[in-house]
């Protein structure tokens, strides 16, 4: 396991387009997936450890977040052979054990984890209503602990976006589990 930070992303980098299916093969394009307000876009997967910490609050955070008229996909970029806990088919376990209500994508080919250039599960995007980028950043101050956590960034930023606040500017890096490249 290679741990690594999220990159800096100029906020208000348009998001980029994509269409991916789901571990069922259902289609989902990006331009129907936002919600009135905006879209949290986060690269995660099954088996690394930060990811697993924190999907129990990215629920909980996207059920909030569609309250707010923001909706939430999921992407797993490490469809690959050397880690089959992140195979389609145990994305399909994960979503009926974790009750995952909104779309858990297959970006087999990694294109769409490179033109987010994405580089750690979890990765986290949120973009506004005209898909711009306002927060790219870590869910919170402790992955480890939830008790334990003080400050909600992600929590924050949505918030801000859903009332027309500005999204605070001073962004905490996610970290994770490197994403599982096919080179």
């Amino acid at each position: 396991m290679v741990l690594l930070e999220s990159i800096t992303i100029p906020l208000g980098t348009q998001m980029p387009s994509f269409k991916l299916e789901d571990p069922e093969g259902k289609s989902y394009a990006s331009d129907t997936l936002g919600g009135e307000r905006g879209l949290l876009v986060v690269f995660t997967c099954n088996h690394c450890p930060y990811a697993l910490a924190v999907w129990p609050r990215l629920i909980r955070l996207a059920h909030y977040a569609k309250n707010l008229k923001i909706n939430t996909v999921a992407i797993n970029p490490n469809i690959h052979p050397d880690y089959p806990d992140d195979a389609p088919a145990k994305m399909m376990e994960k979503i009926k054990e974790w009750g995952i209500a909104f779309p858990y994508l297959v970006d087999e080919a990694q294109a769409i984890a490179r033109a987010f250039k994405a580089q750690c599960t979890p990765d986290i995007y949120l973009f506004d209503k005209r898909r711009a980028l306002v927060y790219h950043g870590r869910i919170d101050d402790n992955w480890q602990d939830e008790s334990k956590v003080t400050h909600e960034e992600l929590k924050e930023a949505i918030n801000n976006l859903a009332t027309g606040q500005l999204v605070a500017l001073n962004q905490k890096p996610s970290m994770g589990c490197s994403i599982k490249w096919r080179f």
